[in-house]
């Protein structure tokens, strides 16, 4: 197998930005098929990409031996059953981010992945950025000495309209919470490939702005396994977005203003110099050939089930008093 023939399940903001493009530019992947349930919507999505089958019922769709993988694009609560899904007609799955809404359901997407020998992704994306791979180089070199503290904001102002396509985030039975869920997931995965793993968890969330079932903020302190202290602080009610990470040890400090630039400045030993490292074009490009790598080669991906379900059960000690922390 040379190219991996890809189908993929959704069609939304994010599949047509950055997730069908790459399917269809990357040199070893094949975009066979696309889905979703808009019949008036789908084909003309399927000839914009040039995929060559399109579907109003997924279901349909993954029982085509055409297709290798799937991607999923969907809303959080449909995760769970579709990788499932696909997995027992045998395709190797690279699935969006948050994994699913519970720690139970990533479990089961595992064992499903597990039984049917199949690949199981997580697009955690920011795995990939120049400028992180690089910040894990500079403490693994000791430049910055031995580091003890991580802080990281996200700030967006989101507050969507009742007819906007996005507004099933803040649907707590579809999204699983709010910006904690949605793109603070991403930055939990960042300071475990950073940090390794998590031995404690402690959060607030709130509603300081907007009355609604999901929070609109919420702060989270991690203390890992090797000592470090991290925080992320994430809030859908700030005017002015950030995007921030800072780390600081025991010789100096990273400083990383917007991590989607690639701009950073590093103090060693009383010196400063300054570096860029942009990420790709498209941000999805990276995650989705190291995933069809992996299965060409008959490896792990980067970014497992395994690590999908480390973010999620940090989440959920945040959201859920009840489970046991370590």
């Amino acid at each position: 197998m040379t190219s991996l023939r890809w189908g993929l399940i959704g069609a939304g903001d994010i599949a047509r930005k950055r997730v069908a493009p790459a399917l269809r530019d990357l040199p070893k992947c094949d975009l066979v098929s696309v889905s979703r349930s808009r019949s008036d919507l789908v084909e003309s999505f399927a000839n914009e990409f040039g995929a060559r089958k399109w579907f109003t019922d997924w279901r349909h769709q993954i029982s085509d031996d055409e297709i290798d993988a799937v991607y999923i694009a969907t809303p959080v609560y449909l995760h769970a059953e579709q990788t499932i899904a696909v997995a027992e007609a045998g395709k190797h799955v690279l699935c969006e981010k948050p994994m699913a809404l519970s720690v139970k359901e990533c479990d089961e997407m595992i064992a499903a992945c597990q039984a049917n020998n199949v690949k199981l992704g997580i697009a955690y994306y920011r795995r990939f950025y120049p400028a992180l791979i690089r910040t894990k180089e500079i403490i693994a070199f000791g430049e910055v000495g031995k580091v003890s503290v991580a802080q990281i904001n996200a700030f967006e102002f989101f507050d969507p309209p009742a007819d906007d396509s996005r507004r099933w985030l803040l649907d707590k039975e579809k999204s699983g919470g709010g910006p904690l869920m949605d793109f603070g997931c991403h930055r939990i995965e960042v300071l475990i490939n950073l940090f390794g793993p998590i031995a404690r968890v402690e959060g607030l969330t709130s509603n300081s702005t907007f009355g609604r079932e999901v929070e609109d903020t919420a702060a989270t302190v991690f203390r890992f396994e090797n000592g470090c202290i991290a925080t992320i602080t994430v809030t859908h009610a700030s005017c002015e977005p950030l995007d921030s990470l800072e780390i600081f040890g025991t010789r100096g400090s990273i400083h990383i203003p917007a991590l989607n630039n690639g701009e950073m400045s590093v103090v060693s030993d009383g010196t400063i110099r300054s570096e860029r490292h942009p990420p790709a074009a498209n941000l999805h490009g990276p995650l989705i050939d190291e995933f069809t790598d992996a299965v060409l080669n008959d490896r792990e991906p980067a970014i497992t089930g395994d690590i999908g379900r480390q973010v999620n059960a940090a989440i959920e000690q945040v959201y859920d008093p009840r489970c046991l922390r370590h």
